[in-house]
């Protein structure tokens, strides 16, 4: 898996929990969805991720968007 593969896995999988939290917990945990959509708009423009660099870290090989 490389870094671009883990960065939209990593986001889907924050999406989702957000949403199951949102539903079955506290509408607040909406808010976690909308941070995980700004981060992923914000990433597309500049190409600065956190999560990227977090995995480059972690020994995962570069991709297209993140290297």
């Amino acid at each position: 898996m490389n870094i671009d593969k883990a960065v939209v896995a990593f986001a889907g999988s924050v999406v989702l929990l957000g949403l199951a939290l949102g539903t079955y917990i506290n509408a607040y945990w909406y808010l976690l969805t909308a941070f995980a959509g700004l981060n992923m708009v914000q990433a597309s423009f500049t190409g600065f991720c956190p999560a990227a660099m977090v995995f480059k870290r972690l020994g995962l090989r570069g991709g297209c968007a993140f290297s």
